[in-house]
């Protein structure tokens, strides 16, 4: 596979957890092929974690921006915190 074919199947997803707004983490930012690698830099760049799970991450690009997060997800959200 190509570095550009490896590039474009790259997936990312931004969570936020605000307790007091919401009653489960938000979808903030999510994409894949060149914005997954910018959303993946520009959160290192700024230390917020980064997880790599391509499965979790299939499942939450398929969210649409502003979403909480699903509860059949939680566990999965709350084993990388």
């Amino acid at each position: 596979m190509s570095e550009f074919d490896e590039l474009m199947r790259q997936k990312a997803v931004a969570l936020k957890y605000n307790p007091d707004k919401n009653g489960a983490p938000v979808i903030v930012a999510s994409g894949m092929g060149y914005l997954a690698e910018k959303i993946t830099e520009t959160a290192m760049e700024a230390g917020v974690p980064v997880y790599e799970d391509d499965s979790l991450a299939t499942l939450l690009t398929q969210l649409k921006l502003g979403a909480e997060i699903p509860r059949e997800l939680y566990q999965a959200i709350v084993d990388i915190y």
